[in-house]
């Protein structure tokens, strides 16, 4: 059965190509929801205008689909507000930018 942190878990494994960080450790990921057989990912891009961000929704999808079988639906939805800061990058995160 899954559960909000297995889904955390597994978006560890999806990294934003740029910075190469994880989403998770970037602090791109605001919530994520369990609705039947479907996922619902809220998470921001570091830009509106980021150029990447088809590359990092699909990362999203595809993670959830592969790790967990049977799930219907990912649904990853961007949102701006409040907007991304290094100051969401968690201790590790800054670790793996070398700010530590």
């Amino acid at each position: 059965m899954m559960d909000e942190d297995m889904i955390l878990t597994i978006l560890k494994e999806v990294y934003d190509p740029e910075l190469g960080i994880n989403v998770i450790d970037l602090g791109l990921v605001y919530g994520v929801e369990i609705v039947d057989n479907g996922v619902i990912v809220t998470m921001t891009l570091t830009t509106p205008g980021c150029p990447l961000h088809d590359v990092l929704t699909e990362a999203v999808d595809w993670a959830v689909r592969t790790h967990i079988p049977g799930v219907a639906t990912v649904d990853v939805n961007l949102v701006w507000s409040p907007p991304w800061s290094p100051d969401m990058i968690t201790e590790d995160g800054k670790r793996e930018l070398g700010w530590w």
